[in-house]
């Protein structure tokens, strides 16, 4: 394990250096001082023996890798979508302004802050995540006056959710969690880029490793407040944290029970969840007083904006391989079905799935419309500490409910797939639904060698029974571009009705892509209902042909 973190260092390790070389040659002698540390503990690893010597190598892998992540920052700390709305809030928060339900859209200029497009044809510039990363970078931003102070908490609490954990785990495990949360490169990124959800990952930690142990005896203690205070703490942080929740409520019921009879169980249950609600209401009181409304649409944004169709998931047969569909809200559907069929089958079978309690919430995000990989990797450490402190003997004789007639595997496994079979079902309608709109493109390029979409004559027929009014946008590969604007055609397209649209890309006209095997297509959305409808623009045909 300890050559396996120690080989996951050189990931993005040359890249990093490359561009030191270029902008701060510096940082460029420390990474190769790593290098050189790195080779060392590969010998190290190999050579050295006892326990003792093993953790000492452990340890300077850790500072090595630490080294590594305070490098990559130090030329990188700029901040994407969610890091630059996560500082802008911090700033309005030491001047004493609301951060919720104010709209900041000159934050987006540059090409690195991404931009969360709507189906409704608009974007998102609002601040949408809970308060405690923002109250964190606050004072750093006070302090230090620097447009870095959210990428500089995020960043800070990686690295301590890392030491943290390393400290947690049993000694073989603890260069995992090097290479896991930093050794692979891909967590220091989202650090970096300012991601709230980092923060909630290292809150998280304390609460995940031993979970089983949370109430022994009928009693929290230190160390059970300490977890419900750090689970309430990174509710306040990120809204994924929230998906957790639920699953540990019911593996920590399931086990106290187990060991307590049931109200003794319920009674240390609701002090737990006591103690993390209290942290989490006195996190979001203050923003809560300045406007009720704003507050709690801000927390609920990301579950309620309709953001536009992204990810590696399901949703991509409607989005990359087939020309839309009319019901993409089945896919919403789905997702939620599957994570209310999961928190049952937990709640049934917690003895087998417990143990993998911490994977089980990110499942229901590979059915949703917004499915992007972040969501399933981001929390992985928290994989890594339930793998090494709760074993399947944690979970021996928690409490399972009787169901009457239901004995044997083959029963418990027709009733597991039965609790996963409306998800199922859902998917199918949203990937098995045709486009809403049928659509003919007569596309406009300009001449050359390198031809530019200047406008594209649209003739959209609603093959539904609903009025749509559908926005325009193109994709090349897996993102969209921003909204194109509709110079000519109705904004609502009646049902059964037929248009004519005129559309220009943003700026006048948009690039070919520069090879035949790319492909460009225009998309169709509308936002209630949810729907996508997709055509190809077929590139002119060589000059000369």
């Amino acid at each position: 394990m300890t050559l396996i973190a120690t080989i996951s260092l050189f990931i993005g390790t040359r890249d990093a250096w490359t561009r030191a070389m270029l902008v701060h040659p510096p940082v460029a002698g420390v990474i190769s001082a790593c290098y050189a540390g790195i080779l060392v503990c590969g010998v190290l690893a190999l050579a050295v023996r006892g326990r003792r010597a093993l953790v000492r190598v452990d340890a300077a892998v850790l500072v090595l890798a630490v080294a590594l992540v305070l490098c990559a920052f130090w030329l990188n700390h700029i901040g994407t979508d969610e890091g630059v709305l996560t500082e802008q809030a911090a700033s309005e928060i030491t001047h004493g302004h609301a951060i919720y339900g104010q709209p900041w859209p000159w934050l987006f200029g540059t090409a690195d802050s991404g931009l969360t497009k709507t189906m409704s044809g608009g974007a998102d510039y609002t601040y949408g995540y809970p308060p405690l990363t923002a109250l964190l970078a606050a004072p750093v931003h006070a302090l230090l006056h620097t447009p870095a102070a959210a990428t500089l908490v995020t960043t800070g609490a990686l690295l301590a959710g890392t030491v943290a954990l390393w400290l947690l785990l049993p000694v073989p495990w603890r260069s995992a969690a090097t290479a896991v949360c930093l050794g692979f490169g891909i967590l220091p990124g989202y650090a970096r880029s300012g991601y709230p959800s980092i923060v909630a990952l290292a809150l998280l930690v304390p609460v995940v490793v031993r979970w089983p142990a949370t109430g022994a005896g009928g009693r929290l203690g230190r160390s059970g407040v300490l977890r419900a205070v750090c689970l309430g703490a990174a509710c306040a942080a990120q809204q994924l944290a929230w998906f957790l929740a639920p699953f540990l409520l019911i593996g920590l019921y399931a086990v106290r029970r187990g060991e307590l009879g049931a109200r003794p169980a319920a009674a240390v249950l609701a002090r737990f969840t006591g103690v993390a609600a209290l942290t989490w209401a006195a996190v979001n009181a203050y923003f809560a007083a300045q406007g009720f409304s704003a507050w709690l649409h801000g927390l609920l944004l990301p579950l309620t904006q309709k953001a536009i169709l992204h990810g590696q998931g399901l949703m991509g047969i409607s989005y990359y391989f087939t020309a839309g569909s009319s019901r993409l809200d089945y896919y919403s559907y789905a997702s939620q079905l599957l994570l209310v069929g999961l928190l049952a089958a937990t709640f049934l079978f917690v003895r087998r799935l417990g143990p993998a309690l911490t994977v089980l919430p990110w499942l229901s995000f590979y059915l949703a419309t917004r499915s992007q990989d972040g969501y399933f990797l981001m929390m992985t450490p928290l994989w890594l500490a339930a793998a090494a402190t709760v074993p399947a003997s944690s979970l021996a004789r928690a409490w399972q409910p009787r169901i009457p007639g239901l004995t044997g595997r083959p029963a418990k496994a027709a009733l597991a797939v039965a609790l996963l079979v409306p998800a199922l079902l859902c998917t199918v309608v949203a990937a098995g639904s045709a486009p809403p709109l049928r659509m003919a493109l007569t596309p406009r390029f300009t001449g050359g060698s390198h031809p530019s979409v200047t406008s594209v004559t649209v003739r959209a027929a609603n093959t539904t029974g609903t009025a749509l009014s559908p926005h325009f946008a193109s994709r090349l590969g897996q993102g969209a571009s921003d909204w194109w604007t509709i110079t000519a055609g109705p904004a609502t397209l009646a049902p059964h009705g037929t248009a004519v649209y005129v559309v220009r890309p943003e700026g006048g006209h948009h690039a070919l892509p520069s090879s035949r095997r790319e492909h460009m297509y225009l998309i169709a959305v509308t936002g209630t209902p949810m729907t996508i409808s997709t055509a190809p623009v077929e590139a002119p045909a060589p000059q000369g042909s």
